[in-house]
């Protein structure tokens, strides 16, 4: 196996399950969307985390918590974009990652 075949098995695998066709390796995209909608709530728990402590803090202190709530309903959001269903192959799955409320990319 060459080196290159080696690192696309490692890339792919990162995003679904690789299953055998009859001309060689593929992507169950399937699996790959479930996979990065599960990525996205596990990058989202500790950011919702932090906005309900601001969101407290918020009620406090009687300030406006519009962009708080904005903010949460974009995390609740995010695994349900449009675009991680329309996706048709991984590097369109990996651009579906939102970084202005999600953080950095897993996939970089």
């Amino acid at each position: 196996m060459t080196v290159q075949k080696f690192l696309l098995i490692v890339v792919l695998g990162t995003l679904g399950h690789i299953h055998l066709k009859l001309m060689g390796f593929g992507i169950d995209m399937a699996k790959a969307r479930e996979i990065h909608k599960t990525n996205i709530r596990i990058a989202r728990e500790p950011k919702l985390a932090e906005l309900d402590v601001e969101f407290q803090k918020g009620l406090e202190t009687s300030a406006d918590t519009s962009s708080i709530v904005s903010k949460k309903q974009a995390l609740r959001d995010a695994p349900a974009a449009v675009g991680i269903t329309t996706a048709s192959n991984v590097t369109e799955l990996k651009a579906q990652w939102d970084t202005s409320i999600l953080g950095a990319s897993p996939y970089s």
